[in-house]
């Protein structure tokens, strides 16, 4: 014990850079048990706010799950990720990044995450991050659709700033290719294992007429749908997407089992009936992308545990830690 303590000491006054590399990699790692004791009712609180909210709109579990990876996915594996900066609002010197391309008349569910933190300041003030709250909320979803649950690591703090230029520019578009989805994924520590599991959270949800409307008429600007749709499945998207307006009407991404969370959205991909080109992709753009839409398919168990590991790592995209940030009080604004 006495040598410890003077190793620590040593480092404290003579290696200052190596004391502090101590404290970030055996102080503030992220754990299960962060809360055990300053908050130990989190998850009951995040579940039952979850539980009325998706009985009452199914849909909602998708938005929610959406909102944790535009999150994260607006920074680097090296900056800005998983720091509840989306949840921020325009003000003073902050341009939110609720506006940006990938965001703006898309993502939801914010007021469900302002009920849950509320609920948490009346029985822990000041003391679980909205971060952590995304990634609850994320977890309780997949749940409540039917899907997998996860131990969920704990501990991360809130962004005092945004990033719109991150999340204009790091977030997947529906109509990207293959090699451009994989690379954004690379660029946040994400491999072609975990694009195609992720990926598999398309099995609820909707997608808007502009996101998919251009396979439906003009893929590759030649005036022509997309080879890769399955023709039954393009007229009958046609209906609710006509070539002209129509841009917010909205169609299930798994036409099957909209609100299960289950692998039919892998089935789908297999029979070209995937809704996105980015989606679609994945079975028509890759090899080793295509034999995992395969085992997926064929096995919803391996599905839901890479599923469940794959989100445990998207969770840990350079969150914030320590003394780093703040714990907001509303996940609409910084503290001061």
């Amino acid at each position: 014990m006495k040598e410890c303590c003077a190793f620590l000491l040593l480092l404290l006054f003579i290696c200052p850079l190596g004391f502090y590399l101590y404290t970030i990699e055996y102080g503030t790692k992220l754990s299960p048990d962060f809360y055990a004791h300053s908050c130990p009712q989190v998850e009951d609180i995040v579940i039952d706010v979850l539980a009325t909210t998706i009985a009452t709109e199914t849909r909602m579990a998708a938005s929610l799950m959406r909102l944790h990876y535009h999150d994260c996915f607006e920074g680097n594996y090296d900056m800005q990720g998983c720091d509840g900066s989306l949840l921020l609002d325009s003000i003073g010197g902050i341009v939110s990044e609720k506006n940006s391309v990938f965001n703006s008349q898309s993502v939801r569910g914010f007021e469900v995450i302002d009920q849950i933190k509320a609920q948490l300041e009346k029985e822990c003030p000041g003391t679980v991050s909205c971060a952590d709250v995304l990634t609850l909320a994320a977890r309780d979803s997949s749940v409540l659709s039917g899907g997998p649950s996860w131990v969920v690591p704990l501990g991360r703090r809130d962004s005092i700033n945004a990033s719109l230029s991150g999340s204009n520019s790091n977030i997947p578009a529906s109509n990207d290719s293959f090699k451009a989805i994989l690379r954004k994924f690379n660029r946040h520590g994400l491999d072609v294992t975990d694009l195609v599991a992720l990926s598999g959270s398309h099995t609820i949800g909707f997608s808007r007429c502009t996101s998919f409307r251009q396979r439906l008429y003009n893929q590759s600007g030649d005036g022509r749908p997309d080879i890769t749709l399955e023709e039954s499945f393009a007229a009958n998207l046609r209906k609710s997407c006509p070539i002209a307006g129509g841009e917010e009407n909205l169609s299930v991404l798994d036409m099957v089992t909209a609100a299960k969370f289950d692998n039919n959205y892998f089935i789908n991909l297999i029979k070209n009936m995937g809704l996105l080109y980015s989606d679609q992709i994945l079975f028509s753009g890759n090899d080793i992308s295509r034999g995992l839409v395969i085992t997926y398919a064929q096995d919803q168990e391996v599905f839901f545990l890479q599923f469940a590991e794959s989100m445990i790592k998207m969770g840990n995209i350079s969150p914030l830690m320590g003394s780093n940030g703040e714990i907001r009080k509303n996940c609409r604004k910084i503290n001061s």
